[in-house]
This record gives structure tokens, sequence and C-alpha cells, in this order.
């Protein structure tokens, strides 16, 4: 039996009926066994009927009561658990439109459509559902849901790169538009794993099943498993011939060609060897410095492919990319995955989003959601709550958000007379700010309902912490709540009972951290800096209600006014995603260090140590959550123990608690923490010199596999400056130090996506490496290989490369 997996699950057709309301007209390609009246009025909002178009967004098989039961079912091929196949969440984009119409009741038609499918990038089925919905409206029959069904089924999946975590954020972190572009088999048709690439097999062109009845447990896979299941079918179908070419390589330093600046991907002053590749001007990716700052340069030619020998796989190979492949990859945006959908004789240009995390749906933006609770226009309404003020009555709107999110809090997104299309989007952005774009945390999307409506009121309020988005202004009034945010008039709301609903278990004067080493007390520190104000007490001994006195200073606030500066600046959307995913980050670093300080070790993280060197003992690299110094530490253990205290009795928790165990059995780079490490070259005031070399020479050490550089530079991010810091290890007092930093250099340089950060350092930093490189050389007396030509490149170096400090004389 094939298995193709389907990117269309199911399409539904609803209609008003002035008489019956909402009527759910067809399912195809069978009935998906659910309540038929809530798909209708999911599928038909609240005044529909006065908007031209509308879009939404929701879910199935995310709880018990919008489960589906196909009435037919598949065979589970690979032998999994049906079960456990039929559970998995389907994502709806449903679009519906009115048509004025005198002929008819209340002179207009009322028609929505609906494409179910296992991907969450659902915004890329729009166009599609566009045409389809107007061909609808011209014939209503059953036909134009099998032609959409049949449509979508067959658009072309099978060379769609799988990338991993690693290179999911590397890839959403940059906006060079070449970034990993070695990953598409247009590109690369060979592979080499465990190096530059994971291979593609490339799959020839088969028939999509039609519209015969199928089980939607088999189409629920997520998109990974399709993936997967495609490159299973194609090794059983004889793909063994496209099996990946591995060669070894050898981490030494870079070769002659690479030294040789006349052309060398270091250099990024000189791009002739693209002409040669078949580049041209408007191939145009960002240039090597958007790396560093994070943003594009446009006109800029792509230099990743100047110097073959610094490509490690992508260039590697008898039979390598043609020209007309490698400029063919070179007009695409690495970024996605294009593809096409042919219906009714239309084709519909397609890109697939390929690093998007499964708490990431749909068109939910950042920037929006921030501009609408911006601090300078939300009007913020409501008690203060040790749960969701971090900074008192000054916490901006969107850390109040966050906070709600990550403690597990009922919130609504009101839009009164606004599109249920923008709530929609509302919800799915505040999902992603609560997981950190779905990089550090996840259980949003299972509680989100980013259109709720009347009819099934009942059920998904049953539902801990759900995040709702609704149009009708009747929920504000029921109280069924934390906190109400209404994008309406940029209004938020705490609920006036929040404290009988979610008693304040954390004060700063009742709840003192433990003592350890070098620690301060909270409290202490709490009553000196004024970040919060204890707890008043009555004479009966009840506490009270907490006042917090907040600060302009606070880092939270400083957090904000940065976003909100990046926005104004017209900084991407991508940028803003990376900055709360560090955000994010931070704080569960910080929660692993208030653990261990409030119960002695923590589930979550490294221990906190410091860098050890004593006489006669192996010299020990410190761990944990970084902070400048003690006091320091003690203000933000303080300020976050609230939210910190309330995070650890969601689920929330408990699925990091899994998913930090299982990272630490999976990730390639294992025995240190990475994170602190790097966190110690930016930001430590002093290292020792023999941390320095500690550091260095356990990063060189680790950095032996594709894997291994993927993950150390997912923690380099463009916003944090890539290499920059590693580089200071090229101009550290200590020989050992510089050499280790040429070493870890040139394990990043076997990789392509190496050379991409390393040409991101400023034209400084790069002669130095490739400088101190060539000297090295030079001592080992291998001089035959690194020597470097005369060429027309001197004419273009800054004055103060002059010949003799380049080796030429």
């Amino acid at each position: 039996m094939s298995h193709d997996a389907q990117h269309c699950s199911f399409v539904l057709v609803a209609d008003f009926d002035i008489d019956r309301g909402a009527q759910l007209t067809y399912q195809f390609p069978q009935p998906l066994g659910t309540d038929e009246g809530l798909l209708a009025n999911l599928m038909l909002p609240d005044g529909a009927e006065r908007q031209p178009a509308d879009w939404t967004v929701f879910f199935l098989n995310q709880t018990p009561f919008n489960t589906i039961k196909p009435v037919l079912a598949l065979d589970n091929d690979d032998g999994g658990d049906s079960q456990e196949e039929g559970s998995k969440m389907l994502y709806v984009i449903n679009l519906v439109r009115t048509k004025l119409d005198k002929a008819a009741r209340r002179g207009a038609i009322v028609k929505a459509m609906a494409i179910c499918t296992r991907y969450p990038f659902v915004q890329i089925f729009k166009p599609v559902l566009l045409l389809a919905l107007d061909d609808y409206f011209m014939n209503p029959s059953q036909d134009c849901l099998a032609r959409l069904f049949d449509a979508i089924n067959a658009m072309d999946f099978s060379h769609m790169p799988n990338l991993n975590r690693y290179e999911k954020l590397i890839m959403r972190a940059t906006e060079r538009q070449d970034v990993l572009i070695g990953r598409h088999d247009d590109y690369s048709p060979f592979g080499e794993p465990g190096t530059a690439t994971q291979q593609t097999t490339s799959f020839p062109p088969s028939a999509r099943p039609g519209h015969k009845p199928t089980n939607s447990a088999d189409s629920r896979v997520s998109f990974d498993d399709s993936v997967q299941r495609l490159r299973r079918d194609n090794v059983r179908n004889g793909g063994d011939s496209h099996k990946a070419v591995v060669q070894a390589k050898s981490p030494t330093s870079p070769s002659e060609a690479s030294f040789s600046l006349d052309g060398s991907a270091v250099w990024v002053g000189d791009e002739s060897g693209l002409d040669q590749m078949g580049f041209v001007a408007t191939a145009a990716s960002a240039s090597s410095s958007s790396i560093g700052s994070g943003a594009p340069t446009r006109g800029r030619r792509s230099t990743d492919a100047s110097s073959s020998s610094s490509h490690g796989a992508y260039g590697r190979g008898e039979g390598g990319p043609s020209i007309a492949g490698v400029t063919s990859a070179a007009l695409k945006d690495a970024h996605f995955y294009h593809t096409s959908i042919n219906y009714n004789e239309h084709i519909l240009p397609v890109k697939v989003p390929l690093s998007t995390f499964p708490e990431e749906v749909g068109e939910g933006s950042l920037t929006m959601l921030c501009t609408t609770f911006s601090p300078h226009i939300t009007t913020m309404a409501g008690p203060t709550h040790p749960h969701l003020h971090t900074n008192g009555s000054l916490t901006p709107p969107v850390i109040v958000l966050f906070n709600a999110l990550i403690t597990g809090k009922r919130v609504i997104f009101l839009g009164h007379h606004k599109l249920a299309e923008n709530v929609s989007n509302h919800v799915l952005a505040a999902c992603a700010l609560g997981s950190g774009c779905g990089v550090v945390l996840r259980g949003f999307i299972k509680r989100a309902f980013p259109y709720a409506t009347l009819i099934n009121r009942e059920e998904w309020e049953n539902i801990p912490g759900y995040i709702a988005g609704v149009t009708n202004p009747i929920f504000e009034a029921a109280g069924s709540w934390d906190l109400l945010c209404d994008i309406s008039i940029n209004r938020m709301v705490v609920h006036k009972d929040i404290y009988l609903n979610h008693p304040a278990s954390w004060a700063p004067s009742s709840n003192p951290l433990i003592i350890r080493t070098g620690t301060i007390k909270a409290e202490n520190m709490a009553a000196g800096e004024e970040e919060v104000m204890r707890v008043p007490i009555k004479e009966g001994g009840a506490a009270q209600k907490p006042e917090f006195a907040g600060r302009q200073d606070n880092a939270d606030n400083v957090f904000i006014d940065d976003i909100l500066s990046a926005i104004a600046a017209h900084y991407s959307e991508a940028h803003v995603r990376a900055k709360f995913a560090e955000y994010a980050m931070r704080f569960v670093r910080v929660a692993s260090r208030y653990e261990e300080d409030a119960l002695g070790s923590t589930s979550i993280g490294y221990p906190s140590t410091l860098y050890c060197e004593r006489p006669g003992d192996k010299p020990r690299l410190g761990s944990g959550a970084f902070f400048m110094d003690e006091v320091s530490c003690a203000k933000e253990l303080a300020s976050n123990a609230g939210r910190i205290e309330a995070w650890r009795r969601t689920e929330c928790y408990k699925l990091y608690q899994e998913d930090w165990k299982q990272g630490m059995a999976t990730n390639p780079i294992k025995g240190f923490d990475l994170a602190h490490q790097l966190s110690r070259l930016r930001y430590a005031k002093t290292i020792s010199d023999g941390e320095a070399e500690l550091i260095y020479r356990t990063l060189t050490d680790n950095l032996n596999t594709y894997d291994q550089v993927t993950e150390f530079l997912s923690l380099l991010p463009p916003h944090l400056h890539g290499l920059q810091p590693m580089s200071f290890g090229l101009f550290h007092q200590q020989e050992v130090v510089r050499d280790l930093t040429v070493d870890l250099f040139d394990e990043l340089r076997v990789h392509p996506i190496g050379v991409q950060f390393l040409q991101a350092l400023n034209h400084f930093q790069r002669y130095a490496y490739v400088r101190q490189a060539h000297a090295r050389e030079l001592r080992t007396k291998d001089t035959s290989s690194l020597t470097i030509p005369q060429s027309s490149f001197m004419s273009r170096t800054p004055s103060n490369r002059s010949e003799s400090s380049l080796g030429g004389g």
C-alpha cells in the first residue's frame, strides 16, 4: 500500500441558512465523526455576514470534545498504534465569504470552506482556498471539494529537506537567503551525512491517491514523520542508488585555495568566484554582514560558493551540481521549500517554511502583538499579582501576558467588531510568545482556541489555562477569565477576583531563598533595592494582597523598550521572535537556579557552579545560569520568584522537564554547559587565562561532527553578534588560546554553514584568523600549500593590510 503522505486530510464546506443557522454542507472525503454544529459555527463566525471575507483557524483532535472519529479507517502500514496516530492534532484554516445577491433572502449568500491538515504552517493553503471557494460559489457541488483535495495532495514534498532542531534555529535567526542552501536537493544531488548535509534522496514522481475514502489517522502524522515516511518508502522502492557519497574530512587548517585571499570564502569583498559558478547579481542573498547585524543588505551576491575548498559536501565529489542547479538554488530563498499546487489548471507557487516549530501556527505576528499592547497606548486595569507583575504596576503589558501564559492563567482575546482573523492571529501570536516561539516551551497550542464560540463555551472554558479568541463581548461580562486582552481598544484587564482563583504562593518576606555559598538573601536585597514591597500584615496575622513598587529601569521594561525600538526601526519579525526566544530561555535558566537555591537541586538545568582551578586538581568549567555578580543574581531571582513558583505547578513545566531530560540524552554536545561558556565569553567582566584556555579547548574538542557544529552555531545567533565573542580569542595574550581559536575556526570552516558564520565577522577579525593560521602553517614548514598569490585583491585591500603583513614580502 502506498505510503504517500496526505497534505490535506479533509475539506469542509458550511453554509448559512436563514432559517436553520450555520449548517455543515459537505465533509470530504468522509465524515469526521464529530459535532457538525460545532464545526459549522467555527467556520461561520459571528458577524460573518457583515464582512466580505474573513479567515479563522481552529484545531481538531485537540481536546475530547473536538476529537474526530472518521467512519472509515486505513490500515497502519508502519505497524504503529493507530489509536495514538489518530490522536494527533489537525490544524484547520477556514475562509468565509459573503456575496451580495438580491435574489437571496437578506440579500447575501454566506459560504465557508476549510482545509484540515497536519501541518502547522496552514497559511500556505490560502491562495488555493481562495480559488476553490470562488469555484464553489459558481458550482456548489462536491466536485469542487474533490478537485481541491486532489490538487493539494498532489503537491510534491519529496525533495524537501528535513532539518533538525539546530538547523532550524540557525535558519530562523538569519536573513541570509542562502543559509543551509545545500540542504535542498536541487542544489545538492548528493549529500554527506555527518558533514555538511543530511541525505535527501530523490524520488520518482508517483501518482498521488485520488479521493478514495481514506482514514484521516494516516494524514495526522506530524510533518517530520511524513518526510521520514517518504524516505522509507523510497528505500523500499530502490532508493539505495541515491545514497550519500561519504568522504573523510581532515580538520586541518584551511588549504591553499582557502588561504588564497583572492576568492577565499572568508573574504567577502571578493566575489569573482560567484560569476564562475553561474551566480548573477539578481540572485541576491543577504550580504555576509547580515549574519552579524541581523539586517539584510540588498544587491549583494552570495559568497557561499566563492571557494570550493571551504564548502564541505556542498561542492565536492564527482558529478557535482550543475551550473543551472546552483543558479536555480541561488535565486530562491532557502528559508522555504518551493513547490506548487496545480488547481484547475492554475499553477500556484507555494513557499513552505522550513524552520517552523509545532507551537508556531499560522501567521500570528509578535510584532503585531507588541504593537497592539505597547505600554504607551495600552490601558492596564485590575489588581497587581506576583504571578503576573514582575515589576509591579510598571510591568509592561506584553510581559503581563507572557507571565499569564506560562503560569497557566485563563486568557481571553476580545475583538468586538473586529475580524475573526484578527482575533485568531493574536491568539496564535500569544502561543508563540509563551513558548519562546516554539523553541523553549510547549503545551500552549493544546489549550488554545484561536476562535471560540458560545456553542461549546462550557467545554473550552473547562480547559485549564485556556487561551481563547472571541468577538462577542458577552464573554467579558461572564468573568470566566483571569486576563482579558481587548484588541479593539488596546486594553488589558486582570480579573478583580484573581487572588481567589490563584492565591499568591510567594511573598518576598515569607519565602527566603536557601542560602548557599556566596548567595545573598533575596529578601534583604529586595528591601534594599526596592524591587518589591513587603506584604502588609494586619493585626490578625492575615497577609494582604502584595503591592509592588515598580522601577523604570527594570530588566523587563528595558527588554520591551528594546523590542519596540527594533519594531520602530523596521526590524523583521524573525528578529523580534529571536529576542523573545532568548527571553524565554533566560527565564528557564533563572528558574533552574531558583530551584537549586530553594530546593537544593534542579531538574530543568545544569547545577550552578563556578570555574574551579585548584593546585593538583583538574580545572573544571562552570555551569548554570550566568549572572554578572551575586547582587544581580539575587535581584533577578527575587523579581522572578513569583512567576517561577506558579510555573512550576503547570503542565508546561512538566513538559519542559521531559524535554530537558531528553535533550541531555540526545544533544550532540555533551558533558558541559555550552550556553554557560558562551555567556561567559559574551558578558563576563574578567576571565582568567586558565578558564579561557579550558573553554576554547573544550569547544574545539567537541566540534567533530556536523551535528555538533550546528548545535554550537545555533547558540550564536546574529542578534548576539554571531562568532564575535569567539573571535576575541584571536587577540588573547596567551598563544595557546590564540591557537585554540584558530583550531576552532578551522573546524567550523569544514562546513558551509560555518563558512557563512565566519563571513559575518568583520574584516579585522577575519584577517586575524587567516594571518594566524597562515603563520602557524609556516612554522610547521608546510609553505608549499600556503602561498598567498599577488592578485587583484591586493589593490582592493584597505591600507592597513600591507603587502608585507600578508606574508607576500
